[in-house]
């Protein structure tokens, strides 16, 4: 991810089409996400409170007010939001078992 005016960009070529198809707030800065290959992953926000663009997230109340629009997930209304294959790519496999 490179931060460019506190705006993250994804920077990896994995999987450009790759989308979040459902979101779902476990607890504090954990989602439980569905992507559009059909894996269910679960990712840890923590990770992007490095950068000040993501501060706001550390309110839970803030947290779960996220939301999929055109398969990125996002908050307040597009002001903060993660590349797909950035959430794919650093999150860990969802067991169902």
């Amino acid at each position: 991810m490179d931060i460019v005016n506190n705006i993250a960009y994804a920077n990896d070529t994995m999987d450009q089409d790759i989308k979040v198809v459902e979101s779902k707030v476990i607890t504090d800065l954990y989602l439980l996400l569905t992507f559009s290959n059909g894996e269910m992953k679960i990712f840890d926000a923590t990770i992007l409170l490095q950068y000040p663009a993501y501060q706001k997230l550390k309110d839970f109340a803030f947290f779960q007010k996220a939301y999929i629009d055109k398969g990125v997930v996002t908050w307040n209304n597009g002001e903060i939001d993660v590349a797909p294959e950035e959430m794919y790519k650093n999150s860990f496999p969802y067991e169902t078992d």
